[in-house]
């Protein structure tokens, strides 16, 4: 695409070597195919999960990548902010973007007054892992519910709650907005069997036809990618039932597979473009990093 080579590589293959007896004295890293020279461009679509020290490492080598000048796309720190659910909710609040209230907290005392309080006041509550996507580990929690104990492996210690989106029981759905370089460039409606809209759980997406409704999203969409200060990204959007609209997750890693059935344009192409900036004549070898 565009003239250039992709090579996959995985982050779990990456180095960090640090020897100043070597020249040049500087930090080096170690990707498979690239031992004589780094690469320019570095398309991150995913960092494998792990233990936490792993997770942070190849996190590690994303930042360092953009120390030594190769373009990270989306770079270490937008990943780590989007990654972290409670960063982003913190992040959109922050910036005045509409989105669910949401509590997170270690102790299981608290995240039960919270619960009560939600309930007592006819509000329904979703709890989610703080790390993780597609719609796993997800869960509903209503009047009579047992909280899940601090080992289960969805809670890991940590509580986040957000209080339920109704979009209307029966008809479930909610909007994917795709952002590149702070501007929507399409969006979708997932429609699911259940309150979970995920493409991945089994929804089906569906073109936008109503302008209105989509410059609404859109400017929507804009303001979440704008808050968490990022490249490209899918955002999360849901209705309810009395027509407002509120951020429920900004993917720093989000697929297309779903859109692209319903758009005309070519996102694998806009994200390139956007990623190499065709303005310029080179003839460098861009890095697409995957799991």
């Amino acid at each position: 695409m565009r003239g250039f080579e992709a090579v996959f590589v995985s982050l779990k293959d990456c180095q960090i070597l640090l020897d100043s007896s070597q020249e040049p004295s500087q930090p080096i890293i170690r990707i498979p195919g690239f031992e004589q020279q780094l690469p320019d461009y570095a398309f991150v679509r995913g960092v494998p999960g792990g233990t936490l020290q792993q997770v942070i490492v190849r996190l590690d080598i994303l930042h360092a990548m953009k120390m030594l000048g190769i373009r990270v796309y989306n770079d270490g720190r937008a990943i780590e902010r989007t990654v972290d659910k409670a960063m982003t909710s913190f992040l959109l609040h922050y910036h005045g973007v509409a989105t669910p209230a949401t509590w997170i907290c270690e102790s299981r005392q608290q995240a039960h007054e919270v619960i009560a309080e939600q309930i007592n006041a006819g509000h329904q509550l979703v709890i989610k892992p703080l790390f993780g996507s597609q719609g796993k580990g997800v869960r509903k929690l209503v009047a009579g519910d047992s909280l899940p104990v601090p080992m289960d492996e969805h809670v890991d210690g940590l509580y986040y709650l957000q209080r339920y989106i109704d979009s209307g029981e029966g008809r479930w759905h909610d909007h994917r907005v795709f952002i590149i370089n702070g501007k929507a460039i399409g969006a979708m409606v997932r429609r699911g069997s259940s309150w979970v809209n995920n493409m991945a759980m089994g929804a089906r997406s569906e073109a936008i036809a109503n302008a209105t409704e989509l410059n609404e999203l859109n400017t929507l969409a804009e303001s979440a990618a704008r808050a968490v200060d990022i490249d490209y990204c899918g955002v999360d959007i849901i209705r309810d039932r009395d027509g407002k609209l509120y951020v429920l997750e900004v993917n720093s890693i989000p697929a297309w597979r779903g859109l692209q059935s319903v758009v005309e344009l070519d996102i694998a192409q806009v994200l390139v473009d956007h990623l190499l900036n065709v303005d310029q004549s080179n003839n460098v070898i861009p890095l697409y990093a995957s799991a």
